[in-house]
């Protein structure tokens, strides 16, 4: 039987990568602080965080899983581009890495992140853009890539790893743009903003662990770009959740003067696409009305009854 040790389980992209990894025929295998109570799905779940090196040990020597998928990590909001944090979670990936080896580990896929590449090139190929991250998010990130990457090359040990773009969704922290906008208008709140005319990749939050789950369920090597492929305005964003909420009134576009210093940033996605053989589920219009959808719910539940 496959099967999968998965950290960050409870997190934006893991908690949406439990039931594809379930539904690939993987025994899966949670790290968690807080593992959830009451859950339906076959999931075992080991009460440990990937700072505290000697449970992780125990628990990978005890479980034997034939593959890693590492997506814990920092995730602050405002704090997480140049925190000190990252460092920490640099040696604490490199623990965990070292102990799934020892234990006879088949393959790793580990979550990277856009940030390592240079933004001045504007479309980002695994192949050609030049790794000049600008913060130590990214030079962390970048830096563990290298190392694993040379690692599991002396070992010949399988590995992948997936740079991702931009994403949302539901569970996605409320400071990120798509769900920041959408409370702003459930509260009639007006949002000021800039021209809108940055040209980003997003990508749904369920495709985004699609996209892991198969990755790590092929043999294709190193980085792969996690992302639509697909240019897509800031404000064309902005347009569709005031549109799908009846509430473009209160998006007023312009109205703060900025510099964007990287007008344009998107994935080259050739990789995903023709060697992963996968593509996206879920149109920009579709995943902004499951957000607010989810949004409304959650909120609706966690009124209280009088």
């Amino acid at each position: 039987m496959k099967c999968v040790l998965l950290t960050g389980a409870t997190g934006f992209i893991g908690s949406h990568s439990l039931s594809p990894l379930i539904s690939k025929g993987y025994e899966v295998h949670a790290f968690s602080t807080n593992p959830p109570l009451g859950c339906n799905n076959p999931v075992i779940w080991h009460k440990a965080n990937l700072f505290q090196s000697e449970i992780v040990d125990q628990v990978v020597e005890e479980v034997q899983p034939s593959h890693l998928m590492h997506l814990a990590w920092y995730t602050n909001p405002k704090l997480y581009w140049n925190s000190t944090e990252n460092v920490s979670w640099v040696k604490a990936s490199l623990d965990l890495i070292d102990s799934f080896i020892r234990n006879n580990g088949k393959r790793i896929t580990i979550a990277g992140s856009c940030a390592e590449y240079n933004w001045n090139y504007g479309y980002c190929s695994e192949r050609y853009t030049p790794l000049e991250p600008s913060s130590l998010y990214g030079v962390c990130k970048n830096s563990l890539h290298s190392i694993v990457n040379k690692v599991t090359e002396e070992v010949g040990l399988s590995s992948s790893w997936g740079r991702v773009f931009f994403l949302y969704g539901p569970g996605e922290p409320r400071e990120k743009l798509v769900t920041s906008v959408i409370q702003s208008l459930s509260d009639n709140q007006p949002i000021k903003t800039a021209s809108g005319n940055e040209i980003r990749d997003y990508l749904y939050v369920q495709d985004v662990a699609d996209a892991f789950v198969e990755l790590m369920d092929s043999t294709v090597q190193g980085p792969v770009n996690i992302g639509s492929g697909k240019p897509l305005a800031i404000g064309h964003i902005l347009d569709l959740i005031g549109a799908q909420m009846q509430k473009n009134n209160l998006i007023q576009r312009g109205a703060i003067n900025t510099v964007e210093n990287y007008p344009f940033l998107v994935a080259n996605t050739e990789r995903l696409n023709n060697e992963v053989g996968w593509f996206p589920t879920y149109s920009i219009s579709e995943g902004i009305n499951l957000s607010i959808d989810r949004y409304n719910n959650s909120n609706l539940l966690s009124r209280p009854y009088h």
